[in-house]
């Protein structure tokens, strides 16, 4: 593929080795100034009770830091477009899709993890519901469905079926495990 910047053909990308111009050249041969170096920032918060301070690029997601930075993997990347809901976190109590969240907007905000959903090796009563209920299948998008009904149980302790439906409505579950998923959830708050 051709790009044309400024009167000049630009060979980019895989483009570029398949005609055998390097990357950022014209076609003439000519180099293009380089992109300029991306600013980073230091900021700080609480990541499931502790307080982080870390520096990072300011084009930086929330879930890229949680995942490389802090080594918290559960939040997981899913479609990198806010519509699957596998990167959810909580942001001050609050379900966010960390995928398109810029690192930088967490900064001086409490943000959880599914990591910061159990107490210690003692599982939440809705994590354990979710096992009890058989609430996933694969369970890749497992993660971001317990964070957000984590949400909805706090606001709303003893939602109906149809709350937790339209709760769980920004969360994808490729395997279809959607009424094991409400069910699940509705035990929970029984039992909380």
């Amino acid at each position: 593929m051709k790009l044309f910047v400024g009167g000049a053909a630009v060979a980019t990308g895989a483009s570029a080795w398949l005609l055998g111009t390097p990357s950022g050249r014209t076609a003439a041969g000519s180099v293009l100034p380089s992109a300029a170096p991306v600013a980073s920032k230091v900021i700080s918060f609480k990541a499931n009770g502790l307080e982080q301070e870390l520096s990072v690029a300011a084009n930086s997601t929330l879930l890229d830091v949680l995942r490389k930075d802090l080594k918290l993997t559960g939040t997981r990347p899913g479609c990198s477009n806010s519509e699957c809901g596998a990167c959810t976190v909580l942001m001050d109590g609050v379900p966010v899709y960390s995928c398109h969240k810029l690192a930088i907007e967490a900064d001086g905000h409490q943000i959880t993890t599914i990591e910061g959903i159990s107490s210690g090796s003692e599982l939440s009563p809705l994590q354990q519901a979710f096992i009890d209920e058989g609430g996933f299948q694969c369970g890749y998008c497992t993660a971001g469905v317990i964070v957000t009904a984590t949400a909805l149980l706090k606001s709303t302790p003893k939602p109906t079926a149809s709350e937790v439906s339209q709760a769980l409505s920004g969360n994808i579950c490729r395997c279809g495990s959607y009424p094991h998923m409400v069910n699940a959830v509705l035990a929970a708050a029984q039992e909380g």
